[in-house]
């Protein structure tokens, strides 16, 4: 959440290696990793892979303040990149040191804490969306009308990036373009999309 000293700097080291999980999601840890170095990714594991990712992180960095400070569970898993150097500071001594912040400070932690977690369980729920939904709202939020009435979307980025704003990967994206088109919902070849039948489009995107 910060990217602050940590309090207790004679704490020792772990390493970590790439592909290792730190945190898992809804887990209530008893410490506090605070990052010393080193890449994290944030995001929703599926069957052991970190499937839909919602940043990354680089120390140093505290992993998981946020919500250690409002008492709350882990809303993310968050997943090595790189090695990492990490120190583990346990809650009560992470506590204990808020504590001796002025009031005026502590409350603008915890304001700020509240915003994160927040922000953190709309990203996390909007993934829990079908993939298909979240598609079709995109299409319809990007589509263009044109001098025949019609609506059609001209993809300008890679679909890879199209993907990672969507949440999903790269293969599902292509999966779902692929099912739409079967279904007559999507038409055209190239970076131009038709669509060809707005109204159910509309419908399976529950707008």
């Amino acid at each position: 959440m910060f990217a602050t000293p940590c309090p207790n700097p004679d704490l020792h080291f772990e390493i970590a290696a790439a592909g290792e999980v730190l945190r898992q999601r809804h887990q209530q840890p008893a410490s506090v990793l605070y990052l010393d170095s080193g890449r994290v990714l944030l995001g929703v594991r599926e069957d052991g892979v970190l499937r839909h990712q919602l940043g990354s992180v680089e120390g140093p960095f505290w992993l998981d303040a946020a919500t250690a400070l409002l008492d709350q569970p882990c809303a993310v898993d968050m997943v090595a990149d790189t090695a990492v150097r990490l120190r583990r500071v346990p809650l009560e001594d992470f506590r204990r040191n808020l504590e001796q912040l002025p009031e005026a400070a502590q409350i603008l932690l915890r304001d700020m804490a509240t915003g994160y977690c927040r922000q953190t369980e709309l990203a996390v729920s909007r993934l829990a969306q079908d993939a298909q939904v979240r598609c079709a709202q995109w299409l319809l939020q990007h589509a263009q009308g044109g001098e025949d009435g019609s609506l059609r979307v001209t993809l300008q980025q890679r679909k890879r990036l199209i993907a990672a704003q969507l949440g999903i990967a790269p293969e599902t994206f292509s999966r779902v373009l692929r099912s739409l088109r079967e279904h007559g919902l999507i038409a055209g070849s190239g970076n131009v999309l038709n669509l060809p039948q707005p109204h159910a489009l509309r419908l399976m995107a529950g707008v």
